[in-house]
């Protein structure tokens, strides 16, 4: 059992973080997400490593540790604790550090320069808490071109890799310098994969008629001003962008495209692409107020006709 004043200590301890945590999600209470722990299976899905290698023993910056396996609900983007439910735990490790027992190595995932935590959340908590700058732990390193920069935001992370996946794709196609066109953006990752794929088929097409195979550079100026420029022309005609006012151009090419292609194959290739975007908009087209009005007073008058 510990001294009272160690006991004491701890749950002061335990408070000032659990009270550091509530400030934080004030601070951010239009944008919940910003206060929000990184979830490491979300940057796994954004940056998607090649494999993993255990790297062993090392002594890691706490400043470079952004989130967790399966506590990033628990904790903050700080690392603070959110629940009170988490006392027991966290003051039995705070307690620890206060009599200076040494405690077992955490377990991190390293992706990106960045660590998220598998094993000892609230070791990292009570560290960080105590204004602790390195750790001791087991580190899995998953393999990835990209370098991320610091950020308690996952937002700041996404647009990291859309970044890097931006100057990527058009450092190895060229695609500036051919078309001209530098405002191919996206909101999510792995969109450029999609084009680059859109391009080689294009080329595919074009070479079944051709004795001797054109350059890619050649099929990806004929895929930008055949295929995704009378796409986002459309677009813009429609006012599709309208709709969607968290994406972008390149977005709305991605999901017209797919939609395109579907709505042929259900009737047949003679399926225009402005009668697919006109049939897109209409699909996607959120009801006015006054619509919403006129349906609720409807149903109301349904039901009290019943």
């Amino acid at each position: 059992m510990d001294h009272p004043l160690i006991s004491s200590q701890t749950a002061e301890d335990f408070n000032k973080a659990h009270n550091k945590a509530l400030f934080n999600e004030i601070q951010h209470i239009l944008n919940p997400e910003e206060a929000t722990l990184i979830s490491f299976t979300d940057i796994k899905k954004m940056i998607r490593p090649k494999n993993e290698v255990y790297k062993g023993m090392e002594i890691v910056p706490i400043k470079l540790i952004v989130g967790s396996e399966g506590r990033y609900n628990d904790f903050d983007n700080h690392f603070f604790p959110k629940s009170v439910f988490l006392s027991t735990r966290w003051e039995r490790v705070d307690s620890a550090v206060l009599q200076d027992i040494t405690l077992p190595p955490i377990s991190l995932y390293e992706v990106g320069g960045l660590y998220f935590v598998r094993d000892g959340n609230h070791r990292v908590s009570v560290a960080k808490m105590k204004g602790q700058e390195v750790i001791d732990a087991e580190v899995v390193s998953l393999q990835s071109e990209i370098k991320l920069k610091p950020s308690s935001s996952k937002a700041n992370l996404l647009k990291q890799v859309l970044n890097y996946e931006k100057r990527v794709f058009y450092s190895e196609t060229n695609f500036g310098d051919i078309t001209d066109y530098w405002c191919m953006d996206f909101t999510t990752p792995g969109q450029y994969d999609v084009i680059y794929n859109h391009i080689l088929t294009h080329r595919y097409y074009i070479n079944m008629g051709q004795k001797e195979e054109i350059p890619f550079e050649e099929a990806l100026q004929s895929w930008f001003d055949n295929v995704y420029m009378p796409v986002i022309n459309a677009i813009d005609a429609n006012h599709i962008l309208r709709l969607f006012k968290n994406r972008t151009k390149s977005d709305l090419y991605i999901y017209v495209i797919k939609y395109w292609d579907e709505l042929k194959q259900r009737l047949g290739n003679d399926f225009t692409l402005e009668a697919a975007v006109k049939d897109f908009k209409t699909t996607h087209k959120k009801p006015s107020l006054l619509r919403k009005l006129k349906n609720l007073f409807a149903k109301k008058k349904m039901q009290k006709d019943e």
